[in-house]
């Protein structure tokens, strides 16, 4: 939608009004004292004229949003997106604050160029929505910046500083002017022509990822950049300040930054990263951008390809050497080099031999030396230069890190929407998220696009046993990918590699580590190289190791003297493969108890020959604990030849232990650890109970694993049953507050359902949600910052602040226009009666400070008081006009009053009694005249003084008993309740009761026993 048709959809009526507030308003002149005029200090939400804050400036980008979807004709894009297209604009609309700008320089950027400054700033706002979604976004933001220019010309400051700055830059021009004509040629038109069509070519030759190595069938092996590119982390240790004499140096520290960054702040950059960790892919997302930015001249010049034509390429002879198939006019690349307009992309330092490295750094220095001003960046993996093999020549180190889980389900989402085959998406996520060996392998995104292959070819089901998964990776890693790269052939074969590694593997698990001295590793390759023939004739074991290192893509040099593998999950997978072929399984099943080996164990099952795999299972099974029980079951998957006996009997022990069938085989089940996510089934076919179950267990296993819990609890964010929806809603203090927010809890049934809010970080996530009606404040919240999060006060209907010493007065809460349920636990209030503007039927009152005003809230039904009423009769402090049903009055609520007074409400229903001071007979008269009390709750502490002088009272069917210690004689209460129907005994912490005997008391009743 282009912004003038997206104007057709929104009134400039609308749209001005709401982007005049984004800024404040300035005096008449030309501003010449404070000129240039910052756009951070016209927007309305920052410095000290703000007006405006985050929260208005989203409520006026809802606005605009709102309007479109709401006239006439086709909405835009999906409903189901408006509030992440909203906050996506309101990012943008912040970044107004962030530019280093003036208004004069942002009317002469244009609108266009001024939108995509702000997307630029709010990086990553689109991120996340449908395609039709983020079209809307960027024409939204342009048509909200032509108005914003607009305004900038309408301001009486503009046209006379504009004027002043055109006078002023006239002079600087010309001499600018003049000096760039003495130092650069004049291009002709046939550069910029083939410029043009250059820059095409490279936009389009780039813009498509390859995996190397994937040949499933129906998986795609090239997909577009711009749909699929993953921004990842690159990280460089800061240099020391240098120190005056006696002053403290500055250590080094990590500084982080967006990989696509590194070249802003500096232009030279040495960029390392692992096998697979995206080097190639920022690569041609950089030529990319720069081609279709204008801003430079980019040149991709893989160096695996460069080497194969011997001397290495001068400027002239770029395109020829990468297979371009324009000619550019003669000199032309010179011309752009000299005038500092190049970004020169040379990747793969470690693809070319290691002889012909110094050579490659001679020419690339003597490049940099020949044409200074341009921007250089060079790839390697590791450990192929030393550290600091550039940094004489102002080159900065950075490294790429590993990808987050973020950047995982990022990466996952992406791939199958350029694959066009988003049916597998959540099952895949599902799978990373409980999976633990599979999270741990899919840590770059060349192991990310092989899972997502695997799993899209499988039909959405990873392989029964991962060892596929993990043989698919080895084959792509050791040989495949470096075979269709084009590279020469490897120094050692596959086979070979893998007898290596394995070896190093199994070193490895039996020491119970995961790093190894470099001269450990030697000593280890040097023995196994006798029966490694293909390998016995690269070299001495120093050069095979670093042959292995370099172009497996499994070993990594940490530091100069250790070595370890890139994921734990291929040493675990190597070493039992290593360990079942020397016959080693006494030492695994040994072992099995150590969580340590668990993937091994299952690993070890992967590999062994079906009478083996029997062996194993049994052994874990004789040892009768949760946890190898468990362990058993989990290897299955990877059995696919078992006897079925022992099949059998796996399923059969482990069956007992899941589904959970209540909340202490929940917690039992927990503690055989992480495992037990991988198992947890449902929610289908499971009865409530045992839903409920597995919700505990994954619950409890949050401490340990959050993101696999998560993925079992999102199963269960749908499930209709009361005490489910309640244990996923109290357990959201276990994980992240916002992802917990947007995966589960925004998808509850609210029905009869409170949500609790403990933390900043959850009060925060409220607002991403859809409302709730009842809410839960506990602990020290301030009154503004409960009704800040409340994006929709009126929506609330019932809400608790529990142990709140911050909440002092009550007037805010009129926010709440719909609020019926109120409990107060905040002991500073003393003041009620801001409550009456209210439509409150029930108050419950734990603790407060005073009760003024309590007497005048005439529409409460249900009231609950635990501290001291004032005055002598409750007539005095309750409210007296209000058609009380139920009424609670414990501790010392009436220590002074006595029940005096209580029968002026003949509306009441039900009264719980649970006071700290003994019932006099005057006390009991009030309830006996009580037309339409039902109910009667009596807490223990009452018997027996209490109970001796209550009358007979017709007319109570039901009773409660609470706090019951077993001792209390309550026989006295059959005969003088003769119409009681339904008696609840429930017992003191500690205390058991007798049922049957107690039962016996009421032979007219139904009793229950709590």
């Amino acid at each position: 939608m282009e912004p003038a048709v997206l104007g057709g959809k929104l009134a400039s009526s609308l749209v001005a009004p709401l982007v005049k507030k984004l800024f404040v308003t300035g005096g008449p002149g030309a501003g010449l004292v404070d000129r240039p005029v910052r756009l951070d200090r016209l927007v309305s939400f920052r410095g000290e004229r703000r007006s405006l804050g985050e929260r208005e400036v989203r409520g006026l980008a809802g606005k605009l949003v709102g309007a479109a979807l709401d006239s006439p004709g086709e909405p835009p894009f999906p409903r189901d997106e408006t509030e992440a297209v909203a906050d996506a604009l309101a990012a943008r609309l912040l970044a107004l604050g962030d530019l280093d700008m003036d208004d004069v320089q942002a009317v002469r950027l244009g609108h266009g160029e001024l939108a995509a400054r702000l997307r630029r700033q709010a990086a990553g706002s689109g991120d996340g929505l449908s395609t039709d979604a983020r079209y809307f976004l960027d024409s939204a933001t342009e048509w909200a910046c032509l108005h914003v220019l607009e305004f900038f010309t309408r301001r009486s400051t503009f046209v006379a500083r504009t004027l002043v700055e055109q006078t002023r830059g006239q002079a600087e021009l010309i001499a600018k002017v003049d000096e760039l004509i003495s130092r650069v040629p004049r291009p002709d038109a046939r550069d910029t022509a083939f410029e043009r069509r250059y820059r095409s070519y490279v936009a389009e030759q780039h813009n498509r990822i390859t995996i190397y190595g994937i040949d499933l069938r129906d998986s795609p092996d090239r997909w577009p950049l711009e749909v699929a590119y993953l921004s990842l982390e690159a990280t460089a240790e800061e240099e020391r300040t240098a120190a005056l004499p006696g002053e403290y140096t500055d250590p080094e520290r990590t500084v982080r930054l967006a990989a696509e960054d590194a070249l802003r702040t500096r232009d030279r950059v040495l960029l390392r990263g692992d096998a697979g960790s995206g080097k190639t892919t920022l690569v041609q997302w950089l030529a990319v951008t720069a081609a279709r930015d204008g801003d430079r001249v980019p040149y991709v010049l893989p160096l695996r390809t460069l080497t194969r034509a011997g001397a290495l390429p001068s400027p002239a002879a770029f395109l020829t050497a990468v297979g371009c198939p324009l000619t550019p006019p003669e000199g032309w690349a010179e011309r752009v080099l000299n005038a500092g307009r190049g970004l020169v992309l040379v990747d793969g330092m470690d693809e070319i031999p290691a002889a012909d490295r110094n050579r490659t750094r001679d020419w690339l220095l003597g490049l940099v030396r020949a044409f200074p001003g341009n921007r250089w960046l060079l790839t390697s993996r590791p450990t192929a230069v030393r550290p600091d093999w550039l940094a004489a020549e102002g080159f900065r180190e950075l490294a790429l890190t590993p990808m987050r889980q973020d950047d995982v389900a990022t990466f996952v989402r992406r791939w199958h929407a350029a694959a066009e085959a988003p049916e597998f998406e959540v099952r895949l996520l599902d799978s990373l998220r409980t999976k633990r060996d599979l999270a741990r392998l899919a840590t770059n995104p060349l192991m990310c696009g092989l899972i997502c292959a695997l799993h899209r070819e499988r039909r959405g089901y990873l392989p029964t046993g991962r060892k596929e998964l993990y043989d698919a990776a080895l084959t792509m890693l050791l040989a495949r990918r470096d075979r269709e790269r084009g590279m020469d052939a490897v120094e050692l074969g596959e086979e070979a590699q893998l007898e290596l590694l394995q070896r190093l593997a199994y070193a490895l698990v039996l020491s119970g580590r995961t790093e190894m001295s470099v001269e450990t590793a030697e000593g280890i390759v040097e023995r196994a190289l006798p029966s490694v023939a293909s390998a016995a004739g690269q070299g001495d074991a120093a050069t095979v190791l670093r042959a292995l290192v370099l172009r497996s893509g499994l070993l990594r040099r940490p530091d100069e003297g250790s070595l370890d593998f890139v994921h734990r999950t291929f040493q675990d997978y190597l070493g039992a493969r290593y360990a079942v072929e020397e016959g080693h399984l006494d030492v695994i099943a040994g072992r099995a108890g150590d969580s340590q080996w668990e993937d091994v164990v299952r690993m070890a099952v992967a590999h062994a020959r079906p009478g083996e795999r029997a062996m194993l299972l049994r052994r874990l099974l004789a040892e009768d604990t949760p946890r190898l029980t468990l362990l058993a079951l989990a290897c299955l998957e990877h059995a696919t030849a078992l006897d079925p006996a022992v099949r059998a009997e796996v399923e059969a022990r482990a069956g007992a232990l899941i589904p959970p069938g209540s909340t202490e085989e929940a917690k039992a089940l927990a503690e055989a650890g992480p495992l037990v996510l991988e198992l947890l089934p449902g929610p289908e076919g499971l009865t409530d109970a045992q839903a409920h179950g597995v919700a505990v267990a994954a619950s409890l296993l949050a401490v340990h694993e959050p993101t696999g819990a998560l993925a079992v609890l999102r199963r269960y964010r749908e499930h209709p049953s009361l005490d489910v929806r309640r244990q996923l809603v109290g357990t959201w203090g276990r994980f992240e507050a916002r992802a917990y927010a947007t995966e589960v809890l925004d998808h509850l049934d609210r029905t009869a359902l409170f949500l609790t809010c403990r933390t900043k970080a959850q009060r925060e996530a409220l607002p991403v949600m859809g409302p709730w009606t009842h809410l839960t404040f506990l602990g020290a919240h301030r009154t503004t910052e409960i009704i800040d999060c409340v994006a929709e006060p009126g929506a609330v209907e019932e809400l608790q602040l529990v142990n709140n010493s911050e909440v002092t007065e009550l007037g805010a809460l009129s926010a709440f226009t719909s609020l019926r349920l109120l409990l107060i636990d905040c002991e500073p209030v003393r003041d009620l009666g801001p409550l009456t503007s209210l439509p409150l039927t029930a108050l419950l009152i734990n603790r407060a400070a005073g009760l003024t005003g309590l007497s005048d809230l005439s529409s409460v039904t249900h009231l609950t008081v635990a501290r001291r009423l004032p005055g002598t009769r409750l007539t005095a402090s309750l409210p007296a006009a209000a058609p009380l049903q139920y009424l609670y009055l414990g501790d010392d609520a009436i220590a002074g009053t006595g029940l005096r007074g209580l029968s002026h409400w003949e509306t009441l229903q039900a009264l719980y009694l649970s006071p700290a001071t003994p019932l006099t007979a005057e006390d009991w008269a009030e309830i006996r005249r009580l037309p339409q009390l039902a109910l009667l709750y009596l807490h223990g502490s009452l018997f027996p003084d209490s109970i001796e002088a209550m009358p007979t009272l017709p007319g109570v069917d039901g009773l409660g008993l609470i706090a019951l210690d077993g001792g209390q004689d309550i026989s006295v209460l059959a005969p003088r309740l003769p119409d009681v129907r339904t008696v609840t005994l429930q017992a003191a912490p500690g205390a058991s009761l007798d049922g049957a005997r107690l039962t016996a008391l009421f032979p007219d009743a139904d009793v229950t026993l709590e």
